[in-house]
């Protein structure tokens, strides 16, 4: 369990590590044992995301892909936390025909979050539970593996450019699209929630209109995405993996009959409704 205090130092290393990132230097000085432990751990951790990073491919591979039709299967990845323990969690992954999204394939389950929420590092904390279920789902029924998978999260649109989608795509060796709620606010990359962006986001009026996410030096990290007429709020879409950004836009604009895109929506029903049908179960647990 983190402590207060430990709570405390994580986020102060985690703040100055995102402010260091921008000359590639990882070092910050601590005064005790315990964050000496934390920057080694931390330290492998980055290492272990650039050795990941350097295998992501932003780009379409699949003739699906370039033609933009014959898609078939679209999967969808979502977590379920409790507000009692979120230590643990329930893991979704959904197969959904295209384009009609009826689910032809659910796994649901409850699992052990055995690392801490960490910003930049969602990947060790959320990936393995998502990657078992798709490796079950490879193993048990491999006909129905999807094209590609919609991540509830980021993928490039990080900090070190390799999110929880990216970290799924390379580890699956399957293509994924980070798709997020929220935008990942990166201030040393010039990507905020700022008056700016409220203002681009009151200009995109239908559905299928976006903007660039650009950072300060005019890299497009991913892109905010209106995906339904209802909604005055986009979608924050990125490449995971085997994507380019303007394919990854196309699929979950056509994924889209509300907000959420489908497989990440039903991902996210279904694991709530688990929560709900075994709350006596969960119960016990807590």
């Amino acid at each position: 369990m983190v402590t207060k205090y430990q709570s405390h130092v994580l986020q102060l290393f985690c703040y100055v590590l995102f402010r260091d990132s921008k000359n590639k230097t990882y070092r910050v000085t601590f005064i005790n044992r315990m964050a000496c432990e934390e920057e080694s751990k931390f330290q492998s951790w980055i290492i272990k995301q650039e050795e990941l990073k350097s295998k992501v491919i932003r780009d379409d591979i699949y003739e699906w892909q370039q033609k933009r039709k014959d898609v078939q299967k679209i999967g969808g990845m979502d977590l379920s936390f409790i507000k009692e323990k979120d230590s643990i969690a329930c893991a979704a992954l959904v197969v959904c025909q295209f384009p009609d999204f009826e689910v032809i394939y659910e796994d649901i389950s409850m699992v052990p979050m055995t690392v801490p929420y960490i910003p930049g590092f969602l990947g060790f904390r959320e990936a393995p539970p998502l990657v078992e279920a798709f490796a079950r789902l490879r193993n048990k029924e491999p006909h129905l593996v999807p094209d590609c998978i919609l991540v509830d999260g980021n993928g490039t649109l990080h900090p070190r450019g390799f999110g929880l989608a990216s970290h799924i795509g390379v580890c699956c060796n399957i293509p994924t699209v980070g798709v997020a709620k929220n935008l990942y606010q990166m201030e040393d990359l010039g990507l905020l929630r700022n008056e700016d962006h409220k203002q681009k986001i009151s200009e995109i009026k239908n559905p299928g209109d976006h903007f660039d996410l650009e950072t300060t030096s005019g890299t497009i990290l991913g892109l905010a995405l209106k995906t339904s007429a209802s909604s005055s709020k986009p979608v924050y879409v990125s490449i995971g993996h085997m994507f380019s950004l303007q394919t990854a836009a196309w699929i979950v604009y056509h994924c889209s009959k509300y907000r959420i895109p489908e497989p990440i929506r039903q991902a996210d029903i279904r694991s709530r409704e688990f929560l709900r049908i075994n709350r006596e179960k969960i119960a016990d647990i807590l």
